[in-house]
Formats: structure tokens, sequence, C-alpha cells
């Protein structure tokens, strides 16, 4: 089960989406604009926060912007949009999803199990810790990056499957293993204009793909912060 909350200002869908929701076991909660989810959210935490992009007064744009500033909470843009530009738009502020309404609801919920799955809603038994013998050994294993596959493999023989985001990240990242790669590279590569300080939606993008690299590998991935810089794979790894 999940911690839902929905902000849509139309009453009558967000009756339904909570509705909805709420018969398929999750826990949800209808707000209708940026201020009634800012009041919730003081009141409850929540796991992933559906949004409407159309919204009075700070619209939803701004609103997952805001968010993801401060918080790996999943998020789920809807709108009546279907302007490719807003989708890349949600996407590069950190949307995980992006639906485009009338959105049926069958493919809504089943977008919200998947994303629950990655953020690990759902508690799973605690793994034991890597001895410091066995970090040491997988960091100087070989990886091997699939650019067809759009896949990391790890020495230990899992695959990890990446985002579109995920796979320009890292494919830059294996250029030159062991160098760090700046911020301001990252943000290129990534279709953004510049790097600013106050957008954290890399740092966010970093800590979701460490976080399913555990899930599906079982340990971490090579991929480390440098201070100052940006980021580094500090693994050997082969590029095919």
């Amino acid at each position: 089960m999940a911690h839902i909350l929905v902000v849509e200002d139309e009453s009558s869908l967000r009756a339904d989406l909570v509705e909805y929701l709420s018969a398929c076991g999750h826990g949800v909660v209808g707000c209708g604009d940026g201020k009634e989810l800012d009041a919730a959210l003081g009141r409850q935490t929540a796991d992933i926060i559906i949004l409407d992009v159309n919204l009075p007064g700070e619209d939803g744009f701004s609103i997952a912007k805001r968010l993801r500033e401060h918080s790996d909470v999943g998020i789920i843009m809807l709108t009546a949009r279907g302007v490719n530009v807003d989708r890349v738009v949600g996407l590069e502020i950190g949307a995980d999803v992006y639906l485009v309404k009338p959105v049926e609801l069958r493919e809504l919920e089943a977008q919200v199990r998947t994303l629950a799955r990655r953020l690990k809603v759902s508690a799973a038994p605690p793994q034991p810790a890597a001895t410091t013998a066995e970090t040491a050994a997988l960091a100087a294993a070989g990886w091997t990056y699939d650019q067809i596959a759009w896949a990391l493999l790890a020495p230990t023989g899992g695959s990890l499957k990446l985002t579109a985001n995920e796979r320009v990240f890292v494919s830059l990242l294996v250029e030159r293993p062991g160098e760090p790669v700046s911020r301001s590279d990252i943000f290129r590569a990534l279709g953004k204009r510049e790097w600013d300080v106050g957008d954290r939606s890399v740092d966010s993008m970093v800590r979701r793909l460490r976080a399913k690299g555990e899930e599906v590998l079982g340990h971490a991935l090579p991929i480390e912060a440098v201070h100052g810089t940006g980021y580094a794979f500090a693994a050997p790894v082969t590029v095919r």
C-alpha cells in the first residue's frame, strides 16, 4: 500500500481518483491546490504525489520542482495538454511519470504500483551489509555498459535497466571511468541550458538510480559524488 496525495482542482475528478485508488488498497488524501498539499504534507508523509499541471495559483511544474529540491517522493504528473515540451519539462524537473488526461484509472493505478515498487514503498527484508572486502572486490571488478540494451551489467552478473535520463548520465560517466564529470557537463548532456546551483534534479536522479541499483543488484553502484565537481564511475567498465 502506498500513501498518496492527489492534487487536482477539479473536484469531481479528484473524488474519482481518491475513491478508485482507495478501493485499490492505497491510503489517499485529496488536495485542491499547492497550499492544501503543503498543509497535508505538514500533517503526514507521502510516498507518491499525483500532481495536476493546471492548478490555480502555483502550477504543477513549480510545485514539482519545489518538492524535488528537498524530497525523493514519487511524482506522477497529470495534464490535459499533450504538447511534448510539457512532458520534457515535467521529466526534467524531477517527475517520475507523466500521463495525459483523460487518464485511464487502471493505467494510473498500475503506474502507482510500479513506482511504489521502484521506491521500495513495500518494505523489503533488510539485506546484510556488504563487508569491506566485498565492497573493495566489487569496486575493483569490471562492469559492462550495454548501449543497445540500455543496461548496466554488474560483475556479479546482474543487469540494471536504465531510463532515458539515466542512460545519458551513465554514458557520460563511463566514457572516462575514474574521472569526475562536472555537473555543468551533466546538465548540458541532459538538455539543460546551464547548471543551476539551486536545481537538485540530477542529485535526485542519482539517489533514485542508486536505490534502484541496490534493490535490483543487491549492492551499491560504483557511482560516487565528487565534492565541488560532480560524479564519477569509480570502477573499471567496458562499453559495448
